[in-house]
């Protein structure tokens, strides 16, 4: 069987099948190739978010613009989904705390995750600890000096070490459902 993405492309990365079912998907809603904010938005059915939802989506989206363009482009759309659908568990957590840390200082505090977390959660609607709970739960676990603040190797290697931990991580923060609303189309209820 002939490997489309070549030698050096691993098993675990999309394949040329899907990239094509994808950018059908993305030019269908998107013409110009270029995704603002806006369409993202409305792309994901993301209008009306409370301030802190909407403040994370517009971080998800600054992430996702590799070149701060200002959009997210075909290629960059790919990346995206490639980290959050085939991404190794260390790949995400890196991602996600390059998006909880909010000021950019190296650390994210309680106020950042917790904020991240309430976003998230009115996003993604999966519910099974509140906010305030999860962030008790994530510094107790993983703040082993207790400052107060994380910074990625506590959280990596916190996370990595704690098998609930992770298995909720990677529950809550699991952004294919909102993949799979983009692949399916947005079906509008009438």
């Amino acid at each position: 069987m002939f490997d489309a993405m070549g030698a050096s492309g691993s098993a675990d990365d999309i394949n040329a099948m899907e990239i094509h079912q994808w950018y059908t998907k993305f030019m269908k809603e998107c013409p110009s190739g270029q995704l603002c904010l806006h369409e993202f938005k409305q792309v994901l059915d993301l209008q009306g978010l409370t301030p802190e939802a909407n403040s994370y989506v517009e971080q998800v989206f600054h992430t996702f613009d590799m070149n701060k363009d200002g959009f997210i482009d075909f290629l960059e759309f790919i990346a995206a989904i490639n980290l959050v659908i085939r991404g190794k568990i260390d790949q995400k957590l890196k991602w996600y705390f390059k998006l909880y840390d909010a000021d950019g200082n190296g650390c994210i505090d309680k106020k950042e995750l917790l904020n991240i977390f309430t976003a998230i959660q009115a996003i993604n609607g999966y519910t099974s600890t509140s906010p305030e709970e999860f962030t008790d739960m994530v510094f107790q676990k993983v703040d082993v000096n207790n400052d107060g603040q994380l910074s990625l190797e506590e959280f990596i290697t916190g996370v990595e070490k704690d098998e609930g931990l992770m298995e909720l991580i990677t529950k809550t923060f699991d952004l294919s459902n909102v993949l799979k609303v983009i692949q399916s189309g947005r079906r509008h209820s009438i």
